[in-house]
């Protein structure tokens, strides 16, 4: 059956109807809601609506999403920094700005497209056809190191590491304001915001979520530092450091409103990915140089 979504419009909202809800539900792409309000699929107070109406507070939005649709996965000729790989997984270095799997309304240029062209039918199935090969997912805006299984097997072994915590994994990151500690360790339980949809947050039920922090280097305004996961909830690192006060540089959802330095994408990086390898039992260790655009960052901080 189609899923109904229902939303309340906050106080501070406004502007067009189909640019909010592309932000407030950033799993949506705004033509793919442009097209669900032509078909009527998108009510506002019990009203059909067009893209141009204007949102107001305390508006009731009810989002009707259609059963997917079998499509089919395009392999494409995307360059993919590939930094391992043997017959069983690959470790790949996302860029920043690159979706990992396929979604409604974005079913090109993504990460899964280009590794349908490089392993052909060599990747796992045990996700679907909209994410094969995919044993775990970064945002599109966080860059860094990701693991592909290239077999269900593999996937599987995969899979168990990251539910038991065997795989040791470490981010860099730009966060607001100063540490007067050099490190420290956060342990709160992450679930769905029950007042906006879009966000996850710290609720009393949610599920066990712990995570480790060391500064690296101090700004003026700035501190940037290294994240060690313990756990793998949605959007962990950037709910968790913005619960201690530190939200990420650039972070457009759990970040101040007005953007620094007109950056509007979170400075996350996944630099560490560290494991025994399902299938032969050897220890793996990778680590990936910064990339440009947080480097350019850094050296921006260093001048202040």
């Amino acid at each position: 059956m189609a899923e109904k979504i229902e939303h309340i419009v906050n106080s501070e909202a406004k502007g067009r109807v189909d640019k909010y809800l592309a932000e407030v539900f950033p799993e949506y792409t705004r033509s793919f809601i442009q097209k669900q309000i032509e078909k009527g699929g998108i009510l506002v107070n019990q009203k059909v609506i067009n893209s141009k109406y204007q949102v107001k507070a305390d508006d009731h939005i009810i989002m009707t999403i259609p059963d997917p649709i079998e499509v089919d996965i395009i392999p494409e000729p995307i360059d993919i920094e590939i930094v391992y790989e043997d017959d069983d997984l690959m470790i790949v270095n996302k860029p920043q700005d690159m979706v990992v799997h396929p979604a409604p309304g974005n079913y090109s240029g993504t990460l899964v497209n280009g590794l349908l062209y490089h392993c052909k039918d060599k990747l796992s199935g045990i996700n679907g056809e909209i994410r094969p090969g995919i044993v775990h997912r970064i945002d599109k805006d966080t860059s860094g190191l990701l693991m592909i299984a290239k077999n269900d097997k593999a996937h599987l072994g995969l899979s168990e590491l990251l539910k038991d915590h065997h795989i040791t994994r470490k981010y860099h990151a730009i966060v607001y304001g100063g540490f007067k500690e050099d490190e420290g360790t956060i342990e709160e339980p992450i679930g769905r915001s029950t007042q906006d949809r879009k966000k996850m947050a710290i609720v009393r039920d949610g599920r066990y979520a712990k995570t480790d922090y060391k500064v690296l280097e101090r700004f003026k305004q700035f501190t940037y530092i290294e994240l060690t996961l313990h756990t793998g909830r949605t959007h962990q690192i950037r709910v968790h450091m913005k619960h201690i006060g530190h939200p990420l540089l650039g972070d457009p959802v759990y970040g101040p409103t007005k953007m620094s330095f007109g950056i509007n994408k979170q400075m996350l990086h996944a630099k560490v990915i560290g494991f025994t390898h399902p299938i032969t039992h050897k220890k793996m260790y990778f680590e990936s140089e910064l990339p440009d655009y947080f480097v350019r960052v850094i050296d921006k901080l260093r001048k202040l």
